[in-house]
């Protein structure tokens, strides 16, 4: 390693870990020393991601207060150095970090994770989708054995609290509600339709047959699993239903033929 592969790398050390390694090799003035000098720079990096953690969790940061999120930015922050050239992709570990270091607190968790979720959709690949018209030339034959892809954008979170009310009041800068706590989680979806990402909760039976789209179970498989919720008469129209509104809502992207 070259002398300046070697100074860039303990200058790097030197500001994460507010360590002395490198002032001897910094100059001081008579207004700031070296390690002074240091500190601007060690501090201005923990602000600048701290200000970038707020930007991708700006309802987990008026849940928790300005202070306490401070406070936990800065230990996570101390205990996960960035490996990203690009801040978007540093607070991808908040979530589990949360879960470790404050683990009672399960609504920041949850907060966490829609948060995340909803950039992620955002930023997925684009992906061209299917259309009515491309459903409607199958033949009746091969419906059975269909199989579907989603779309890149689509999430699936479950949710004990009443996250994505209180996270819709803080984007719309309304009133904050409090938040409710039920005693089991409920199914939700995130996704991106043209260029706006959505969010909503499902039913029981489209969490399950959503998932199982995404395992690549084919239509005869999904409507099997769904006759737990509907008559084994009307199953088929119920799957072909939930399958008419994904397309609508632009979740699927491609329909596989079985063979």
């Amino acid at each position: 390693m070259s002398a300046l592969a070697t100074l860039q790398k303990q200058f790097q050390q030197s500001i994460h870990d507010l360590s002395d390694i490198v002032e001897a090799e910094i100059v001081g003035t008579e207004r700031v020393d070296a390690a002074g000098r240091v500190a601007i720079y060690s501090n201005g990096y923990r602000l600048r991601i701290l200000e970038a953690l707020g930007n991708d969790y700006p309802a987990l940061k008026m849940l928790a207060g300005d202070e306490t999120f401070d406070t936990l930015g800065q230990i996570y922050i101390n205990s996960q150095p960035s490996t990203f050239f690009n801040l978007r992709w540093y607070g991808g570990g908040l979530e589990a970090f949360l879960r470790d270091t404050y683990p009672r607190e399960s609504a920041w968790h949850e907060m966490a994770a829609f948060e995340w979720g909803m950039g992620l959709s955002f930023d997925a690949p684009d992906d061209p989708v299917i259309t009515f018209e491309d459903m409607a030339v199958v033949a009746p034959e091969a419906w059975p054995g269909l199989s579907f892809r989603l779309h890149p954008s689509v999430r699936r979170l479950d949710l004990v609290w009443s996250i994505a009310d209180y996270w819709k009041a803080v984007n719309q800068e309304q009133v904050l509600p409090e938040l409710q706590g039920a005693e089991t989680a409920r199914p939700w979806i995130v996704w991106r339709k043209d260029l706006a990402t959505y969010f909503r909760p499902l039913t029981a039976d489209e969490a399950w047959a959503l998932d199982a789209a995404a395992e690549g179970k084919n239509f005869s498989e999904i409507c099997e699993g769904l006759a737990e919720w509907v008559a084994e008469d009307q199953v088929a129209l119920h799957a072909a239903s939930l399958l008419r509104n994904w397309v609508n809502e632009q979740m699927i992207t491609r329909i596989n033929l079985a063979g």
